[in-house]
């Protein structure tokens, strides 16, 4: 008895090859869409620095590329790091949209949780504990994403059992929690904070370094081949067409291009000669000769100081793993989808429609949290100002990502995209010149309404 597989439909305009290999490897036309997008962004911010800026590109020739180009492997890891906390909180935007609700105060939210942390640390922690104590980072940390998860969910019961839209709530949220992050600490700025703690948001010593990102490439290659070897055995077990074997192989193979080649990228950043001699001075040796000159950083011994993974990346890529098990693998993401489709038929089928919103905003919230603990320690501070419009672009990102505001359609990796095209946007414009946030704003603001139209088209194709 031969297994199921793909089988050819009818002869249509439809059965190019194009769409015979889509079909056969089952990779989204929105995800290479989104793709195409980013690599149009990247190749026209790296083309315009190279041939109106002036600037060498390696793409056009060059034996070096600039520091401050574009496409670098200084610039793809900063852009890597910026992206990570709009990307986690993002793939919690995706669910609340998902089930046809907003959230608009998660930026107030992250400000909050931020500055209350920053408290726990100075005012409290540090006095009890002392400076540098191992356990300040872990109770910050815990007591940042409980704030947050406890906030979300406050918000969800107003919507869930009062009634009240998530409009209004969330926006009344946004200015509550703004202002109550302001007054808590009288306007200053909280700082510094825990050594320890601040590693979270990324920096030299705060990656994986050249061996532990290798290593943790070949791991994630190794967990890709179990994950497609486990689904083809699911499909067979219940009577699934399987995909052809040169389908899998290809995508397999694609995935473990793009994390082998993501790896090599933040590897070839190396530590700034700086770091590299407080490293060596911290074994109570002298430092190699190549760190004494940016001009011979790239060379010798300091070669091996790659940046490597920073875990900020980490963390949101350990984020959107767990938020896709438990959209597409879990009773919970079956629920989400259901509500967002028909929220009566779903609440008469017997889904507890208000508990998952109040599950789902809670989540919301607790995501903000992790959002605010990067933040903080990225910054060594915690301000007024962080989080300040961050909302926007979050909401921006699953919705340039795919998520409908229709509801019931949505994917963590799309928001994941998102965000980072809306990121290399303002990153891009930086580098060119155009770092008044005006003009962010501006592109920011097209992105968002031409993604909104580019999904009512695409809607109204596929009906």
């Amino acid at each position: 008895m031969t297994e199921p597989t793909h089988r050819p439909q009818a002869p249509g305009a439809e059965d190019g090859p194009v769409a015979r290999f889509l079909r056969a490897t089952e990779i989204d036309p929105r995800l290479l869409g989104m793709v195409g997008a980013l690599a149009l962004i990247w190749l026209a911010f790296e083309a315009y620095s190279a041939l109106v800026l002036g600037r060498p590109s390696m793409l056009l020739g060059a034996a070096q590329a600039d520091a401050n180009g574009f496409i670098t492997p200084r610039n793809l890891w900063n852009l890597s790091v910026q992206t990570a906390y709009i990307g986690i909180m993002a793939t919690g935007m995706v669910l609340v949209i998902i089930t046809r609700n907003i959230d608009l105060s998660v930026g107030s939210i992250m400000g909050m949780v931020g500055m209350y942390m920053g408290l726990l640390q100075v005012e409290w922690l540090a006095p009890a504990l002392g400076m540098g104590h191992p356990s300040i980072w872990i109770i910050t940390v815990i007591f940042g994403i409980a704030m947050g998860t406890l906030i979300g969910a406050f918000q969800g019961v107003l919507i869930a059992f009062l009634g009240i839209p998530s409009f209004i709530v969330t926006l009344g949220g946004l200015l509550v929690w703004r202002g109550a992050a302001f007054l808590v600490a009288g306007g200053k700025t909280i700082a510094p904070l825990d050594d320890t703690f601040s590693l979270i948001g990324g920096g030299s010593f705060g990656s994986l370094g050249t061996t532990g990102s290798w290593i943790f490439a070949l791991i994630a290659c190794v967990f890709v081949v179990l994950a497609f070897v486990n689904g083809r055995k699911a499909r067979r077990r219940h009577g699934f067409a399987l995909r052809p074997v040169w389908a899998e192989t290809f995508v397999i193979g694609l995935v473990c291009s793009v994390i082998i080649g993501a790896t090599a990228v933040v590897n070839s950043y190396i530590w700034p000669r700086g770091n590299i001699a407080k490293y060596y001075a911290a074994l109570g040796q002298e430092p190699p000769a190549c760190a004494e000159s940016n001009d011979t950083i790239n060379t010798g011994v300091c070669a091996t100081f790659g940046h490597g993974f920073a875990y900020p990346v980490l963390i949101m890529i350990a984020v959107a793993i767990f938020m896709t098990i438990l959209m597409t693998q879990t009773r919970f993401g079956r629920y989400v989808f259901a509500i967002g489709g028909n929220p009566e038929a779903a609440s008469l089928s017997g889904i507890n429609t208000r508990a998952m919103t109040v599950k789902i905003f809670a989540l919301m919230g607790g995501l903000a949290g992790i959002a605010a603990v990067i933040g903080s320690a990225r910054q060594n501070s915690a301000t007024n100002a962080m989080g300040n419009l961050d909302e926007l672009y979050v909401i921006a990102a699953a919705v340039v990502g795919g998520t409908s505001l229709a509801g019931g359609v949505g994917t963590i990796y799309g928001a994941i995209i998102g965000a980072l095209i809306l990121t290399s946007l303002q990153t891009g414009m930086v580098l060119i010149g155009f770092g008044d946030g005006s003009y962010q704003r501006i592109v920011i603001g097209i992105a968002l309404v031409l993604a909104v139209w580019l999904d009512i088209v695409y809607r109204k194709r596929i009906k």
